[in-house]
């Protein structure tokens, strides 16, 4: 029998192997850009066409390669980093396993051109499909000049499972920011089709943030600062009253990489225990300083995860860093004493005699159940005034529709038609149960509607409408509010930016991810819009399909949510038939868009049961 195991190709072994190494553009960027700075770039330039697909160029400053070294760094594993086994676990360097060029070159067409200071000439490499296709020298500047293309066009089948542009080019921003975060004292522009869309200049690590996310966030974040012998942690971490419900900024880095821990996130989170609302989340900005013999970085393909080797005692470091942040800022409310009313305490005097035992005055022959009755307030007939009747004047007058019951011929009438036609035999009177349920008389029983959930599937089919249809009715805002985006909020909003016109927004960019809201949707009287269309922007950025049908119905869901009439809001018989009509006159009487009930029956012959 001939043998039937074989060696693979090496162009097959390294396509497999950049399956682990590169996902997607964003993995091409996180790889490159890590390289730069390891090669202590002080400027790093990042440039993106079509959201990677068509090309990727990484330039920076660094120290540069020579010739041979050009050459080396698309073999697999090869590095300058490692020389032993443990080396592995003494790193201060971003790459060091050597996959990253070897894995790019296996799935794309690369050029470099790089060269070292001490040279008066550089090189080019020409390298697709891991196959070298050229190399010459070449006139450059001090350091690496890396340009990707056509990103898997020899894997068809990787490249087919690519999302949108938007949802890539979401993809490599959030990969640059988290390399951006770490270095401040490193310059970082990002420009994508020609445009740029970032430009970071050294600072702090305070300021780099608020590049990054806004000037808003500066409010909102507190420093941390903790050294002992077991690790460092700096950073910040928000206020309670920044937290919210989705699109918090979080982010761990061990020894300046990115990593998530969610072990260490509960820290956080339970050091804000009863100071946010259960659900929602707050930003943090943890930077962790470790040695790297007590961390363990080589478990996953990216390096996003790491093993510590002190968890449960770093957790409990962090845990108390964060609350002392907390109490140390004074966000914790306390009771202030240094206040006018403060009791005056007199200076002690040594003069005065205090030995003497303060005497007491009692009655001994006090009984406090003695006289109760002949001092108790007396509620005899005569104190009642004879004209007691004239007090409950008026009462049976002015009675609302909506107090008054239905009468009981409706409320038991005969059962026997079905739900799609209960709206045409439904009592004109209706109750309004715990402020959460309307309760209305009709032929077959007692019908009983969520109001919020019924608002929600009115107005959701409205804004739908309008948005497929023609434009809805704008709004214009007396004093226009500012809106604060970050770089992948401001990516999603261009995205859906005309879906918000057709729903009635008016925007205006004034800049890094500013805007000013000069028009709102008619209708949401009493909304803060502006924490509407920051919810609208997020959930267009999570759908990730780009198409516009789907983005219109997480628009108009979210719109709808907000704008609908909430629990606990009283209502007159009038808004209730209007809830009661329109929604009868909806596609979806029974469900909301999200799958809720809001129709519920209670059948006459079920009435009857309970009394029997």
């Amino acid at each position: 029998m001939s043998d039937i195991i074989q060696l693979l190709p090496d162009s097959v072994a390294n396509q497999i192997a950049a399956g682990e190494v590169i996902q997607r553009p964003a993995s091409v960027i996180k790889e490159l850009v890590e390289n730069s700075i390891d090669a202590g770039a002080k400027t790093v330039n990042v440039l993106v066409i079509d959201a990677g697909r068509t090309s990727i160029q990484v330039i920076d400053d660094g120290t540069g390669m020579s010739e041979t070294d050009a050459r080396m760094a698309f073999e697999r594993h090869a590095t300058s980093k490692i020389r032993k086994a443990d080396d592995l676990f003494s790193l201060h360097t971003m790459g060091f396993r050597g996959e990253a060029l070897a894995s790019i070159a296996a799935v794309a067409q690369v050029e470099l051109r790089t060269r070292k200071a001490a040279d008066e000439i550089g090189t080019h490499i020409s390298v697709a499909g891991s196959k070298v296709t050229g190399q010459e020298p070449v006139s450059c500047p001090v350091g690496s000049n890396f340009s990707v293309e056509n990103i898997f066009y020899n894997v068809p089948a990787r490249r087919k499972f690519l999302k949108s542009n938007t949802t890539e080019l979401n993809n490599i921003i959030t990969a640059f920011e988290r390399i951006a975060l770490v270095y401040p004292q490193v310059n970082f522009t990002f420009h994508s089709n020609g445009a740029e869309v970032l430009n970071l200049k050294t600072g702090s690590l305070r300021q780099r943030i608020v590049d990054v996310f806004g000037k808003k966030l500066n409010q909102d974040i507190l420093p941390i600062g903790v050294e002992t012998t077991i690790c460092k942690i700096t950073g910040f971490t928000g206020k309670p009253e920044s937290a919210r419900k989705k699109g918090a900024h979080q982010y761990f880095f061990v020894n300046g990489r990115y990593m998530k821990h969610p072990y260490f996130h509960k820290a956080v989170m339970n050091a804000y225990e009863r100071l946010v609302p259960t659900g929602e989340q707050v930003p943090y900005f943890i930077y962790f300083e470790i040695n790297p013999e007590d961390i363990d970085v080589n478990i996953h393909p990216t390096k996003t995860e790491i093993k510590f080797e002190n968890e449960q005692t770093v957790w409990q470091i962090l845990h108390a860093a964060v609350k002392d942040a907390i109490g140390r800022f004074n966000d914790v409310p306390s009771i202030d004493f240094d206040t006018e009313g403060k009791p005056d305490i007199p200076v002690f005097d040594p003069s005065l005699d205090v030995s003497a035992t303060p005497k007491v005055s009692l009655n001994p022959s006090y009984n406090p159940f003695k006289d109760t009755a002949a001092h108790a307030p007396r509620f005899d007939k005569e104190h009642v005034p004879s004209s007691w009747d004239k007090l409950y004047e008026g009462l049976g007058r002015g009675k609302s529709e909506a107090e008054a019951l239905p009468d009981e011929g409706d409320m038991f009438a005969q059962s026997g038609a079905e739900q799609d036609s209960v709206i045409e035999e439904k009592s004109p009177a209706h109750y309004q149960y715990k402020g959460k349920y309307i309760m209305t008389a009709v032929k077959s029983g007692l019908m009983i509607i969520d109001q919020h959930r019924a608002h929600i599937r009115i107005l959701y089919e409205k804004y739908l409408a309008q948005m497929n249809g023609k434009a809805g009715k704008s709004q214009q805002v007396l004093f226009p509010e500012l809106v604060q985006f970050t770089l992948s909020e401001v990516v999603t909003l261009q995205d859906v930016w005309r879906d918000l016109e057709l729903l009635g927004f008016e925007l205006t960019p004034l800049g890094g991810g500013s805007y000013s809201i000069n028009g709102v949707p008619a209708g949401l009287d009493g909304v803060n819009f502006v924490k509407l269309l920051k919810d609208m922007v997020g959930d267009g950025a999570v759908t990730g399909t780009g198409l516009a049908a789907d983005i219109n119905k997480h628009l108009a869901l979210q719109m709808a949510r907000s704008a609908a009439v909430p629990y606990g809001q009283v209502l007159n018989n009038d808004e209730m038939e209007s809830i009661v009509n329109r929604l009868f006159t909806c596609s979806n009487v029974n469900y909301s868009p999200d799958g809720k009930a809001v129709v519920g029956m209670l059948r006459q012959q079920d009435i009857e049961r309970l009394l029997d």
